[in-house]
């Protein structure tokens, strides 16, 4: 709860408290600026059904001066989809994988997606994640990304905000994520002591619990069990329960 708050307040189109600043400029009173160097994918489609492929390009071609149609068909020829194709008919993945390549081809800086993989098989995620990293290492980019599939976009990132009831829980560097908290795979017997390093989450094994705690409590813990990395889903998961 509160990434759509978050996500139009970024875009100037909710307000806020606070300052917000984008390339320096203001987002409800300099929205046009920031537009010009921002692109937003939503969790729904907002393409014109009636148009084609085609025609959604051309239109893209003469309102945007920065939109590349050469670079936006070279995309799209390695997809299923065809300029013909009126965009009713085309799959959800579809809509997103065109609505990519249209955003890559304007060479946009800043690329807002929110939930951009819902409802899309394998395959159209691969295919996604894979023109996704080809534009962001394209030049200096920023790519924020609103997803409950944590454990898809954890290679993506190299910062995160946990919302909760739309108050941030967690906001963090996901090196720093490695550098404070750890999982202790540990027998049942040491059960007391372990909980009294105030885990923030436990999953109970076969004979043993898997406990997520601070690295605060590392030596506390050193010969209690095996020890592991954390992964951000752990976190995410164990800071929801939390917060509730």
């Amino acid at each position: 709860a509160g990434k759509s708050t978050l996500i139009n307040a970024l875009l100037g189109a909710h307000d806020y408290e606070g300052t917000i600043r984008i390339n320096g400029f203001e987002p409800m009173m300099q929205r046009d600026k920031i537009m010009q160097n921002l692109s937003y994918i939503s969790d729904v489609n907002v393409l014109p059904d009636w148009m084609t492929v085609s025609q959604l390009l051309s239109y893209t071609e003469g309102v945007h001066p920065g939109f590349n149609r050469s670079k936006a068909d070279a995309l799209l020829r390695q997809t299923d989809i065809k300029p013909r194709a009126k965009i009713r008919a085309l799959s959800k993945g579809m809509k997103v994988q065109l609505h990519l390549a249209i955003v890559i081809a304007t060479n946009t800086q800043i690329l807002i997606l929110d939930e951009p993989t819902l409802g899309l098989d394998l395959v159209y995620r691969d295919t996604f994640y894979r023109h996704l990293l080809e534009w962001f290492h394209d030049g200096e980019r920023v790519l924020i990304i609103t997803s409950h599939e944590v454990s898809e976009i954890e290679h993506l990132l190299t910062d995160v905000l946990i919302l909760k009831h739309g108050r941030p829980v967690l906001q963090t560097s996901m090196e720093s994520i490695s550098e404070d908290y750890f999982i202790l795979d540990a027998n049942d017997e040491h059960r007391a002591q372990i909980e009294a390093m105030h885990p923030l989450s436990s999953q109970k094994g076969l004979g043993t619990t898997k406990w997520l705690l601070s690295s605060q409590y590392a030596d506390q813990a050193a010969g209690l069990g095996d020890v592991h990395g954390v992964k951000l889903a752990d976190l995410f998961l164990a800071l929801q329960k939390e917060a509730a």
